[in-house]
């Protein structure tokens, strides 16, 4: 393939264009050249094969102007998503792996055909017939379908380590040298079934453990998606749009309603409310006025803000989390797994006793054929197809029986972390509750004053008079006819009905009092007398079960929460919570979570906001709902698929159980290896038996995955 031919990963490139009229190499040659010719693109590769041009480029360059640019040469262009085409590239690993898969079995069948002429009786030139014919069938199989293990060996050997894929990749290779041999020698025995047979059961491991995981983007990169490219910077008075990365400090920045804040900084005008869920989790918006401060990636939304950037690119709040993401993903993937700590010691063991068996009986009898058959029985006999089988196979049955129940399994060892956990943290708002607020007192309210207080709720967005106008919609009432009907910033809404002003807002603005713990908002009919209308987030179904059953497996649960502490201490008083902490943030909570975690207690994070991503990232295992934000669920190794949260005491038993046949697993497969080996090295295991005999352990293991159950 010439050099511009080569693939670049997407997320090497800034930016990704398919390019569906491209068909010769003076196209490709066009195109790079009219891409590079733009001042701020710092390279430009194209792929002819896949139709796509890969372009790294500066920040503020955007995908119109490049296809703008293309079509002035005479191309078609559209944008590609990177993360899109890293999905499918993902997808397109597992496909493959299939249909290695397909090819060894379709391949081991026709060579099981004819094994079975020859153990029939089969003689002389027919015998050797079909071994040509076996071997005509299995080399090109066996070339396309074990390639994985092939070059994972490779790469291991020029490394200068073992890794499994080494003694699968020489039992292999020499059950085929083995049995070409015996074929040109006119043998009896050839193990060209063998060799397949040993290449379909290792392949459908690898494709059961490829099912395990579930490719996600890294939580770090989703964080750093929320940056905004562009931001409004005052300049003489003027806004002008310019690329965030030319911002510097004290500059005087403009975030219009709707808009996230480009950087840190304080609010020099205007006042607004500001979604601050990122790094509280909580749903309701708090004002800002002068003098207050906002984070990048905060939403503003109401009033237009006007800012003095206190911290900028990677010093602002907002990167800070991702990089204690990004440290919290890297320890977390140092986990080792129970069959990365098999294969430490079971992959040179069986080089060293193949050798050994070998030496042994050359030595002994002097012969090189009988050696290298003896050899070649020991490696197959001892391959870890067993070993290899053993995680993915118990994986798959417990994905599976998790996934009816409502948890999907996203990561290959989070089962096994699972198992281990001994400590569980629950985020408040969003997971343990719905993050939706109710109103409590709707009922205390005469019918004229709940039209009253439904017209006035109407004019806003905010989460609490959706409340009010979910009460009111639910009681099927028309809103009440008010004038003047408009919404102050970072106050509430006000309105006039029969020439009295009405107001529906913050405590203070309408001039009520009260010393209610949770959400509130005071309402005024215009007589001077208001009511303060209470408010509280919902739990979530089967919340106070799934915490009753953790604490009866003798796991300790601990409530950690951004919330104020009268809320917070509130509701873990009713969800029996005694471990409670509040009013904390994201830093707060990772640094609880790695804290917990150094003093060896294996902790089970369950969030589902931005403001949980890095204690997600740092917990030893992490679950998040289907509904939360895309850092969570990519920081997390389970997702939640329901609302319900009782599945979650139930993963913990199947995950236990799991691990306990993982064991059981390698323990048949020892048992196995224990019976066998011994008689692969003794010369009573031709490499045909010793086929069958990784077959039948093989098989066992897999019957044993399928007893993965849950509690009882």
């Amino acid at each position: 393939m010439p050099p511009r031919e080569m693939e670049l990963p997407a997320q090497d490139a800034k930016l990704v264009l398919s390019l569906p009229t491209i068909h010769c190499q003076n196209c490709i040659a066009s195109v790079e050249r009219a891409l590079s010719a733009h001042a701020k693109v710092r390279s430009a590769r194209v792929n002819l094969t896949l139709k796509r041009a890969l372009i790294d480029a500066e920040p503020d360059v955007t995908a119109p102007e490049l296809i703008a640019l293309l079509d002035a040469s005479g191309f078609e262009a559209y944008e590609l998503d990177p993360n899109a085409l890293n999905e499918t590239a993902t997808n397109t690993a597992g496909r493959d792996l299939l249909m290695r898969l397909a090819v060894a079995g379709f391949a081991s069948m026709n060579v099981m055909l004819l094994s079975v002429a020859v153990w029939s009786g089969a003689a002389d030139a027919t015998r050797d017939l079909f071994h040509w014919v076996s071997a005509a069938i299995a080399l090109p199989a066996i070339a396309f379908s074990a390639q994985p293990f092939f070059r994972n060996a490779w790469s291991a050997l020029r490394a200068g380590r073992l890794n499994m894929d080494v003694p699968i990749s020489l039992a292999i290779l020499l059950a085929l040298a083995t049995s070409l041999w015996e074929t040109w020698l006119s043998g009896h025995h050839a193990y060209f079934d063998a060799a397949l047979t040993l290449t379909f059961f290792l392949l459908a491991g690898r494709w059961l453990d490829a099912r395990a995981r579930s490719a996600a983007r890294s939580a770090a990169e989703e964080l750093t998606a929320l940056e905004v490219p562009r931001a409004w910077k005052i300049e003489g008075g003027k806004p002008v749009e310019v690329p965030v990365a030319t911002l510097c400090v004290g500059d005087h920045v403009l975030v219009h309603p709707g808009a996230r804040a480009p950087a840190d900084g304080i609010v020099l005008e205007g006042h607004s409310e500001v979604d601050r869920s990122m790094l509280t989790g909580e749903t309701v918006p708090v004002p800002r006025r002068p003098g207050d401060e906002m984070g990048a990636g905060e939403v503003n939304l109401t009033g237009l803000l006007v800012l003095r950037a206190t911290a900028v690119g990677q010093d602002t709040s907002l990167q800070r989390m991702a990089a204690l993401v990004a440290i919290a993903e890297g320890g977390r993937s140092r986990y080792t797994s129970l069959a990365d700590r098999a294969a430490k010691l079971y992959a040179p063991g069986v080089h060293i006793l193949s050798a050994l068996a070998f030496l042994g009986w050359l030595i002994w009898s002097g012969d090189l054929r009988v050696s290298l058959n003896i050899a070649a029985a020991v490696l197959i006999i001892t391959c870890p197809c067993a070993l290899g089988l053993a995680v993915p196979a118990v994986t798959t049955a417990a994905s599976g029986r998790l996934f009816g129940k409502g948890l999907l399994i996203k990561n290959a060892t989070a089962l096994e972390r699972l198992a281990e956990v001994d400590t569980v943290v629950f985020d408040k708002t969003g997971t343990l509750t719905t993050g939706h607020p109710a109103l409590m007192n709707w009922g205390d309210l005469t019918v004229c004053q709940q039209r009253l207080v439904y017209a006035l709720a109407r004019g806003s967005e905010h989460p609490l008079s959706r409340a009010i106008v979910d009460a009111a919609e639910r009681a099927k009432l028309e809103p009440a006819p008010v004038g003047d009907l408009r919404e102050l910033p970072g106050f509430g809404t006000s309105a006039t009905m029969n020439g009295r002003l009405s107001k529906l807002g913050r405590l203070e603005w309408v001039g009520a009092v009260s010393d209610f713990d949770g959400l509130c908002a005071a309402f005024d009919c215009g007589d001077g007398r208001p009511f303060v209308l209470k408010f509280e987030d919902s739990e979530r179904p089967a919340a106070r079960p799934s915490i009753k059953g953790l604490s009866d497996m003798g796991i300790n649960v601990i409530l950690l929460s951004g919330d104020r502490t009268p809320v917070v201490k509130s509701f873990a008083r009713n969800m029996n919570i005694s471990d409670w902490q509040a009013e904390l943030l994201p830093v707060d909570k990772e640094g609880l979570v790695r804290a917990m975690g150094e003093n060896g207690r294996k902790v089970l994070m369950v969030g589902d906001g931005l403001n949980d991503t890095a204690a997600l990232a740092a917990a030893h295992v992490s679950i998040s709902p289907a509904q939360a934000l895309d850092a969570a669920r990519a920081a997390s190794d389970i997702v939640l698929l329901g609302n319900d949260l009782a599945p979650i005491a139930e993963a913990v038993s199947v995950a236990q159980n799991a691990t306990q046949r993982i064991k059981e697993n390698f323990r048949i497969a020892t048992l196995y290896n224990v019976i066998a080996i011994p008689l692969a090295v003794a010369g009573m295991a031709t490499p045909l038996i010793a086929a069958l005999a990784m077959s039948a352990s093989s098989i066992s293991v897999s019957l044993n995955a399928l007893r993965v159950r849950g509690r009882r």
